[in-house]
């Protein structure tokens, strides 16, 4: 039985403005994957052959990302039939949830192995197609709670309001998100981990905007206030805009994990090891507040406390919850997101897992950094934790 799993490689497609028109927006979901999985294997060298899975993560599994997108991605890849895939959805953390499958697979002996990834095409699938016309909840769900729920954008209303968060906090954070994920981007940062797709002749994330400021966020009015949720919710001051979320994003992306035995047979030298993982539910009124618990759960599996994390990776899917959370957990904020967040290089749903893991294994290269953690909030109230640590 494998004692260790292992990151050999983690690539990501650049990431492109989730409508049509976007540098990706031609480029179907199933190629756009393919292209993340090419470059694992050819980066490597590795006999796609020889890889046991495939686990990837979608959230809108429905068009052009339906029948199982991970099982198509990998055969138009060029993998042999006999390589194995599938497709799971936890909502955002889809992908980060895929990684743990692979590595908790790699830990039990089950695989030796397996490539973890997950795609989004958000400009030809569009967010909330796969639900157009259907009710997701029955009558039992509705009657647990009478008050009703809400969407994603009025939860992280909920969340601004209860932590007491200002529309200049969440604007300044949203600013310097860009700032950060440009300087990045300028400096090269992200050159190791982003690779071609074919047809775009580009590899510049198109989502981030140097000359983001609060001034200029300042003129955007509420994206989710409406009259009735207004009357409702009486207290929110409605402070959620389009400049302080993270943008619609079209993006793919991918982790190559083995056993330690397995990759040292092959002559690979791994990147990190996995240390622990946590999944948690949470409160659906308030779904993005999981990533608090889900944190306090995965230090604690992996005997470390905040002092010993280099960097951490909290999505961005609004501002006000990596800001939530560094209320509630005390972390050194200056360790948060170093290279921007998903409010700057977007939110692709089914890749942002796999996406943030990229990110953090070359942050904490380039930073000499030991440990790292990864957190993502979920629809329907539910956060994935991940601790990896660079070899």
């Amino acid at each position: 039985m494998s004692t260790e799993a292992v990151i050999v490689d983690v690539v990501r497609t650049p990431v492109g403005r989730g409508k049509p028109g976007g540098i990706l927006s031609g480029i179907h979901p199933v190629d756009l994957l393919a292209d993340v999985l090419d470059a694992l294997i050819s980066r490597n060298d590795l006999d796609p052959a020889l890889v046991d899975d495939v686990i990837g993560g979608c959230v809108s599994q429905i068009g052009e990302q339906s029948y199982n997108v991970t099982r198509n991605a990998l055969l138009a890849a060029g993998f042999p039939d006999s390589v194995p895939g599938t497709t799971i959805d936890r909502q955002c953390g889809s992908s980060q949830q895929a990684a743990a499958f692979a590595a908790q697979a790699v830990l039990a002996g089950q695989a030796d192995i397996v490539i973890a990834c997950g795609v989004e095409s958000m400009s030809r699938v569009r967010l909330g197609s796969s639900t157009a016309g259907a009710d997701p909840y029955s009558d039992r769900v509705r009657s647990r709670y009478p008050d009703g729920l809400v969407n994603q954008g009025v939860s992280a209303e909920l969340i601004a309001a209860k932590w007491e968060l200002s529309r200049a906090e969440l604007d300044e954070f949203a600013a310097h998100s860009h700032t950060l994920a440009a300087v990045a981007q300028s400096s090269g940062a992200f050159a190791s981990e982003v690779v071609p797709v074919a047809g775009v002749d580009t590899l510049t994330d198109e989502t981030v905007r140097l000359d983001t400021s609060v001034d200029s966020l300042a003129g955007l009015k509420p994206a989710f206030r409406t009259d009735e949720l207004a009357e409702r919710f009486p207290d929110v001051e409605w402070r959620i805009t389009a400049g302080n979320s993270s943008p619609l994003t079209d993006g793919a992306s991918g982790a190559l994990i083995m056993s330690a035995e397995r990759a040292e047979k092959l002559g690979f030298t791994p990147r990190a090891r996995f240390r622990s993982f946590s999944v948690v539910g949470s409160d659906p009124m308030l779904m993005l507040t999981g990533v608090i618990p889900a944190t306090a759960r995965v230090l604690e599996r992996a005997g470390l406390t905040h002092d010993d994390i280099d960097i951490y990776e909290v999505n961005e899917a609004f501002a006000s919850v990596p800001l939530a959370w560094l209320r509630e957990t005390g972390a050194d904020a200056t360790k948060l997101n170093p290279r921007g967040g998903a409010i700057a290089l977007g939110h692709a749903l089914g890749s942002s897992g796999t996406r943030l893991l990229t990110t953090l294994v070359n942050q904490l290269e380039a930073s000499g950094g030991r440990y790292g953690l990864q957190t993502m909030c979920e629809g329907g109230g539910m956060a994935n934790a991940t601790i990896i640590e660079r070899v």
